[in-house]
């Protein structure tokens, strides 16, 4: 990468953004950040990054922009309209979008983009917030692939490996995709936990198995680590899920793809939030299931 290319705005500094906008700087990146939160940017300052008083002013000058956003509410907000952020971006500069959004949000700033002579690349990320800071994300990328081949090394600063699919948005529907069998694997999980204990099997002894088993996928042993220890802490809570599954079902109506275990699982995280659960993790779907099948707490 050029060194024209080494100054970086980070738009978004949460739970992502943040230790991804850190892992940037440590590679040596001038990186300037900008949140609505006092509170990440003061963390932000104390971990050496640069911060602006307005997303304009952190995007002012720098060739390359890097949004995390939390919804398509947030990203339209941010990116479009007069006073919107891509008026402010410069021409010719690489604007790459880290969230989890629909394509028609994502379409729509890239037309704004365009208009604007920005660079669009959509890079949604694959993993959560518990392993933001080590550099284990991945992320699927779709836009010029010039231009994705030139910010390469920007994104091997916060991520192990990026997928590149194609030049529109094959990114939005590949992170959609990925979340799709994540929710769906919780649910199975649930069900099936729930069936062994109630076949008898002690709970240490069932979640043995399915490590063991040919069904012990990385995603399966990602959660058996904390159901061992009935750890329901988020690290992706119900609510995001949810939120996902509802990407899920308008990006299937939109392009004709039945999604009907999409559109059960979301009933049941619908379920599982009118329960008051919806800030623990997605793998709670385990204790909703308990609650249904009338379980009480194992013992561990």
């Amino acid at each position: 990468m050029t060194e024209t290319l080494k100054n970086v705005a980070f738009i978004g500094i949460g739970k992502m953004g943040l230790p991804m906008s850190i892992l940037v700087a440590k590679a040596g990146y001038a990186v300037t950040a900008f949140d609505q939160s006092v509170a990440r940017l003061n963390e932000a300052r104390a971990q050496g990054i640069a911060v602006a008083d307005s997303p304009a002013d952190a995007v002012n000058g720098r060739p390359v922009v890097i949004s995390s956003l939390p919804n398509d509410a947030a990203l339209q907000a941010v990116m479009l309209g007069t006073t919107g952020l891509i008026s402010a971006i410069a021409p010719k500069s690489v604007l790459i979008e880290t969230s989890t959004v629909s394509a028609e949000a994502s379409a729509e700033v890239d037309a704004a983009a365009q208009a604007r002579g920005v660079t669009y690349l959509r890079a949604p990320i694959s993993g959560n917030a518990s392993i933001a800071h080590t550099g284990a994300l991945t992320c699927f990328v779709s836009g010029p692939k010039d231009a994705f081949e030139r910010v390469k090394p920007l994104f091997a600063s916060f991520t192990r490996a990026q997928t590149y699919l194609g030049s529109s948005e094959e990114a939005r529907y590949a992170k959609l995709a990925v979340n799709l069998m994540i929710a769906v694997s919780a649910a199975v999980m649930a069900e099936s936990l729930a069936l062994a204990r109630k076949g008898g099997i002690a709970w240490q002894d069932i979640l043995k198995v399915l490590d063991e088993s040919a069904v012990a996928s990385p995603m399966v042993k990602y959660k058996t680590a904390p159901l061992r220890t009935r750890d329901f802490e988020s690290t992706f809570s119900c609510m995001q899920m949810a939120k996902d599954l509802d990407l899920i079902l308008g990006a299937g109506h939109a392009v004709g793809v039945p999604l009907q275990l999409a559109a059960q699982v979301r009933e049941t995280y619908g379920s599982i939030i009118a329960q008051g659960d919806g800030e623990t993790d997605f793998i709670a779907t385990v204790k909703h299931l308990e609650r249904l099948s009338g379980l009480d707490e194992p013992k561990l």
